[in-house]
């Protein structure tokens, strides 16, 4: 490839036709019509009614020839200047440059940058990070979940300017593991949790952390999370998918991979309300619940990540394939504000390791949208709408989604509103998971060609 490659201009992807067109209009479209009107005079036999008639249908002719030229010229240039203006937020027609995308990004980053807490904990050293929450009342400290998710946004948004750097963020989540080993919550006290932990390994390895030293906290996390020791976690949607993505990505090559995939397939259910297709409820074993897009969508990205990973076998496929028919068969509609993008909040109830009478409960919020984005822009969810002749749908849906994400935001922080005064009002996960679903869907859809095209 020659590094002095001039970039293509505005119409350097215009078609022959299309650069034919723009040429005709550069001439000028009188020149145009005038060529056409001496031709035609000049061939026009005498007994066709005189010259009158022979100038006025030659004159008729030269100037619909400009007009159509000058016409034809202006359409090219108009579809050339649209194709390389930015687009703008899901609808609108467009936005100013350079568009409102790298602008989010950039404000996200800053407010990450002002918020990062720096601590020098007595036992663990320097820390730094942040913790589950941006702008809390009470002194700030980082915790394993809000650092973890602000290293996968700085991974996610590639900026390394020096003002945060990942490897002190690397060294924060290290220091940071319980004295036994394995990362929690910070409401669930010195016990590791497999969801935590997954998450935890999951953004190490992102961040090039090599395997051999991951594999002693992997084996924890894979020892923990058996039925006898975790039966909740085992039971829950929401857990399986995340100690699932999380390992893919930490340890690809564990032996327990395919069993937990085989778990999350077995806990599907059928839905009659929607073709017999296979969903998600919150619950992997009766009683699942109802049907969830939210945990359809997370089983059918988890899925999707073990497909590539681990590749897949019919009957895998299959279940994949069902959870992505099911979305798509979403019955309502505008889909930027229909039923099955409603944010929701579920509990894991897991027995206290000090005293088992008592239950140690863990709230989980979903940012819903974020997770239908993720699900459809997957390579399989598209292959299933082609196959299927529900492309459309599948458009519809996506873009409804990603509305919904962005209308989520200000200044890329997204908020957690359900009108309870004790809840965490800028949570790192939803800035997260709004981030990496916008920056999905910008990748998934740009064209160098023509911007306004869809896939």
């Amino acid at each position: 490839m020659r590094s002095d490659a001039t970039p293509a201009g505005p119409d350097g992807g215009a078609s022959r036709p299309g650069r034919f067109v723009g040429w005709l209009g550069g001439l000028g479209c009188l020149a145009a019509g005038y060529g056409v009107f001496q031709f035609l005079f000049q061939v026009l036999p005498g007994s066709l009614g005189g010259e009158a008639a022979k100038y006025l249908i030659a004159s008729v002719s030269g100037f619909g020839t400009a007009l159509a030229a000058w016409l034809a010229a202006a359409l090219v240039r108009a579809r050339a200047a649209g194709s390389a203006r930015p687009a703008g937020p899901p609808g609108t027609a467009g936005g100013p440059a350079p568009g409102p995308l790298p602008e989010v990004f950039t404000s996200a980053y800053d407010t990450l940058v002002a918020q990062v807490a720096v601590v020098d904990d007595p036992g663990r050293g320097r820390l730094t990070g942040w913790s589950h929450s941006l702008g809390e009342s009470s002194p700030s400290r980082p915790t394993s979940v809000g650092t973890a998710y602000g290293l996968q946004i700085m991974l996610d948004l590639g900026m390394t300017d020096g003002r945060l750097i990942p490897g002190e963020l690397v060294d924060t989540l290290w220091r940071l593991r319980l004295p036994g080993g394995g990362w929690s919550a910070r409401s669930q006290g010195a016990e590791a949790r497999p969801e935590v932990t997954a998450l935890v390994l999951g953004a190490l390895a992102r961040a090039g952390v090599p395997p051999d030293r991951l594999a002693q906290e992997v084996d924890r996390c894979t020892t923990a999370f058996t039925r006898e020791l975790d039966r909740a976690g085992r039971e829950s949607t929401h857990v399986m998918t995340t100690v699932l993505r999380g390992l893919l990505r930490a340890a690809p090559r564990l032996a327990a991979l395919p069993s937990l995939r085989e778990a999350l397939v077995d806990g599907a259910i059928s839905d009659p309300a929607r073709d017999h297709l296979r969903c998600w409820g919150y619950r992997l074993d009766p009683p699942h619940g109802p049907p969830s897009p939210l945990h359809t969508a997370q089983a059918v990205v988890a899925l999707e990540r073990a497909a590539r990973v681990l590749g897949e076998s019919a009957g895998v496929r299959a279940a994949r394939e069902d959870g992505v028919r099911w979305l798509l068969s979403c019955p309502d509609a505008p889909h930027h504000a229909c039923l099955d993008l409603e944010n929701l909040r579920e509990e894991v109830r897991r027995p206290r390791p000090d005293d088992p009478a008592h239950h140690e409960v863990l709230n989980v919020r979903h940012f819903t949208a974020t997770w239908i984005v993720r699900a459809l822009l997957s390579r399989g969810a598209l292959e299933v709408a082609r196959q299927d002749g529900r492309e459309g749908a599948w458009r519809e849906l996506l873009d409804g989604a990603v509305a919904a994400v962005w209308a989520g935001q200000r200044d890329g922080i997204w908020s957690w509103d359900r009108g309870d005064r004790n809840e965490l009002r800028h949570p790192m996960w939803m800035t997260y998971q709004g981030l990496t679903a916008l920056r999905g869907h910008a990748l998934w859809t740009y064209r160098p060609d023509d911007t306004t095209a869809t896939p």
